[in-house]
């Protein structure tokens, strides 16, 4: 009898002990849902969409750090790649000339997001060879229309947190499960972007806006002078492909010796000789490098946005003061 009771017990108590297992057995075994397969046109972007879609979304970026998106040409497997991605961010605005004809050929059907579509005012191209000193260029038009504008909306904090809750949205189309999550990305990522905003502001303000004067190399500011005060003069106009006229550097040689202007910059994915000759020129020594149209690799100092704007901004800022 003892001997049958303490079989009982043990089966009991062994019976009870994989009761309270199963469940976290069962969660083992549960799968995490597949990620998302997203494509963004671009680095910058790329870093935007991770932001936001975390763990739920692989992202492939099609123009890599470094690398210039006036100038892109897709290859066969990026266009393979762009064909089995379910939703495919760009821009937008005319910056991605090339996209319409890789979904094309991609043969796309699934959700393409541009993500200027909802609360950016674009800009209107400003190119004059008299005044800015390059060659006037004629934008390709986007999948909605835009032509002569200004593509660089992102170079503005508050446009890129439109950006950021373009993409929620996007996300949220393809992926009704993970809706909560993107937003809560979305939310979490625009208060940093304010936080940056903030900084940002703070740093110019503390510079008289009659020295906010800044030479680049291509016509990439605009939103950021915009946004922050500051006049940028370039010898290239907004499209990196584009020669700029000897008549357009003599202007800029002769204004920033007028103008007593001492920052003076590459940008990371332009070629520094027609900014070496303007320094040489001037005897205004180059101020370093900045960063408009793609991030630097994950060892530099312009890895993700936030970082992309606050070396811009202490780059420039520091330039201007002499330091």
């Amino acid at each position: 009898m003892k001997t049958n009771l303490r079989r009982h017990l043990l089966l009991s108590s062994i019976g009870l002990a994989a009761a309270a297992l199963s469940p976290s057995l069962q969660a083992q075994t549960v799968k995490p849902p597949a990620p998302i397969q997203a494509v963004a046109s671009f680095s910058i972007l790329g870093d935007l969409v991770r932001q936001v879609g975390g763990d739920r979304v692989a992202v492939e970026v099609l123009v890599g750090p470094g690398s210039d998106a006036h100038v892109f040409q897709p290859t066969p497997s990026q266009a393979r790649t762009v064909g089995q991605a379910q939703i495919v961010f760009s821009n937008g605005l005319g910056f991605e000339g090339w996209m319409s004809r890789l979904l094309d050929t991609a043969r796309y059907k699934g959700q393409h997001i541009v993500v200027s579509r909802q609360g950016i005012k674009p800009l209107e191209s400003k190119e004059d060879e008299d005044h800015h000193g390059h060659e006037a260029h004629k934008k390709d038009h986007d999948d909605h229309g835009h032509g002569d504008i200004d593509p660089h909306a992102w170079q503005s904090v508050p446009n890129t947190m439109a950006y950021v809750s373009n993409i929620a949205e996007g996300l949220c189309a393809v992926d009704a499960a993970g809706c909560e999550s993107y937003k809560r990305n979305a939310l979490r990522y625009r208060a940093e972007l304010k936080a940056l905003d903030t900084d940002i502001r703070a740093q110019w303000a503390a510079i008289p806006a009659q020295q906010r004067k800044v030479i680049t190399s291509h016509d990439a500011f605009g939103y950021y002078a915009q946004t922050y005060g500051v006049q940028f003069l370039a010898p290239q106009g907004m499209n990196t492909d584009n020669e700029a006229s000897a008549k357009g550097v003599a202007q800029l040689i002769r204004q920033i010796r007028k103008e007593n202007i001492k920052a003076l910059f590459v940008e990371s994915i332009s070629d520094p000789r027609l900014i070496q000759q303007i320094g040489r020129e001037t005897g205004v020594k180059p101020s370093g490098e900045l960063f408009s149209d793609s991030l630097s690799d994950a060892k530099g100092s312009a890895a993700t946005y936030i970082a992309m704007m606050r070396h811009n901004t202490e780059s420039l800022t520091q330039a201007i003061r002499g330091l």
